[in-house]
């Protein structure tokens, strides 16, 4: 039984990476910068699926960080299978992708696959932003 499982596990994912050809980009990828809001707080950026099953796994951990960090941290989900044009604008390669923006709106970081609480909490700590 783990292999069928295992192997529609797969095949979803390489789906989704098919699914994404206007999301292709040079070897290059372009930093975006964010648009600073008033709150002036750090900002993480993930940009994935409702139908991407590592993004379905992020998506309670995302939650759990808006409200455990509310204030502190703004998180935010933009699904680009309905926004193709964020792909683009944020330069997305794969999904998911996690981008963290500093307080100013400038990117300080980009992770591409699954990333956990604990990982997302490194990632900011390795970038300077202490919560």
């Amino acid at each position: 039984m783990e292999k069928p499982f295992f192997a529609g596990v797969l095949a979803l994912g390489l789906m989704t990476l098919v699914a994404l050809p206007a999301c292709q980009r040079s070897s290059s990828v372009a930093r975006a910068d964010a648009p600073v809001d008033a709150s002036g707080t750090p900002r993480l950026l993930d940009l994935g699926s409702v139908g991407c099953i590592p993004c379905k796994a992020m998506a309670p951990i995302l939650e759990g960080l808006k409200v455990e960090y509310s204030g502190r941290m703004q998180v935010e989900f933009i699904d680009v299978w309905k926004n193709r044009d964020a792909a683009d604008a944020y330069g997305v390669r794969m999904i998911p992708t996690q981008i963290f923006f500093g307080a100013d709106g400038k990117e300080l970081a980009r992770h591409q696959g699954f990333m956990g609480k604990d990982d997302i909490l490194a990632q900011w700590k390795a970038v300077g932003v202490s919560f």
